[in-house]
C-alpha cells in the first residue's frame, strides 16, 4: 500500500464509517466511525511521503515499530496509543491492513 486512495478505500470498507476533512488543510483526510465520530485512520502527506496514523493496542505498538522502520510514533498524536506508517511500500499490505483494522476495532 503506497497511496492515500488505497488506504482510504480499505478504511471505507468497514461498516458505518465516513470520510472527513476537518481541517482547513485538504492534505488531512480522516476516516471516522459514524457511531462515535472518532477517527481511526488519518491520511496525510508529510516531508514528501504519504503517511497514515492508526491507533494501536499498547501491547502491540512497540512490536510494529521494531518490525518496520516505516512505523514510527504517531505524528501529532499520543505516542503511547498511535503509530504513523510511512506508505513507502516497505510494510506489506497485509500488515498495513491489519493495523488499520485494529485501529477501527479500538475506536468503535
Amino acid at each position: 500500500m503506497t497511496t492515500r486512495e488505497e488506504a482510504l478505500e480499505y478504511g471505507m470498507s468497514f461498516p458505518d464509517v465516513y470520510v472527513d476533512t476537518p481541517f482547513h488543510d485538504p492534505n488531512w483526510v480522516l476516516v471516522r466511525s459514524r457511531k462515535n465520530k472518532r477517527a481511526f485512520l488519518w491520511t496525510y502527506e508529510y516531508q514528501g511521503q504519504m503517511r497514515i496514523n492508526v491507533k494501536a493496542d499498547p501491547e502491540w505498538i512497540d512490536f510494529w515499530r521494531k518490525a518496520y522502520e516505516a512505523v514510527i510514533p504517531g505524528y501529532h498524536q499520543n505516542k503511547k496509543h498511535w503509530n504513523t506508517v510511512i506508505l513507502d511500500g516497505s510494510v506489506p499490505d497485509g500488515d498495513v491492513k491489519r493495523m488499520i483494522a485494529e485501529s477501527y476495532d479500538l475506536v468503535r
